[in-house]
């Protein structure tokens, strides 16, 4: 299963895309996808409410927007250059070490928006 959110900008809720191509709305499930969510085994229990109620879930249309798939994080850390293929694409030297950088909160977006 992959984790989505859908709706509205700014007003999105929790989704998922099951193994079979399958979009599902678990808003009944009754928690979003925070940190807190993350930080109390959250996509165990999840997974646990999917086994019984997957086939009840109401679901999604193939054209639903598609929002940032977790709920606004504190940080996002990057690692650039993380690959030797994206070193080389880019005509720059392999790194001796991991290049890390953050980003703005407010930067994260859904996969179709447009970047901020």
């Amino acid at each position: 299963m992959k984790l989505i959110r859908f709706g509205k900008a700014g007003q999105e809720k929790p989704g998922l895309i099951l193994d079979n191509g399958k979009k599902i709305d678990v808003s009944s499930f009754g928690e979003d996808y925070t940190e807190s969510f993350f930080a109390n085994n959250g996509l165990t229990r999840l997974s646990q409410w999917v086994d019984i109620h997957a086939t009840s879930a109401p679901i999604l249309a193939d054209d639903e927007r598609l929002g940032p798939p977790i709920v606004r994080p504190s940080k996002i850390v990057c690692i650039g250059l993380n690959y030797i293929d994206h070193a080389k694409e880019s005509k720059m030297d392999i790194p001796l070490e991991p290049i890390i950088f953050f980003k703005a909160t407010s930067s994260i977006v859904g996969p179709n928006d447009d970047l901020i």
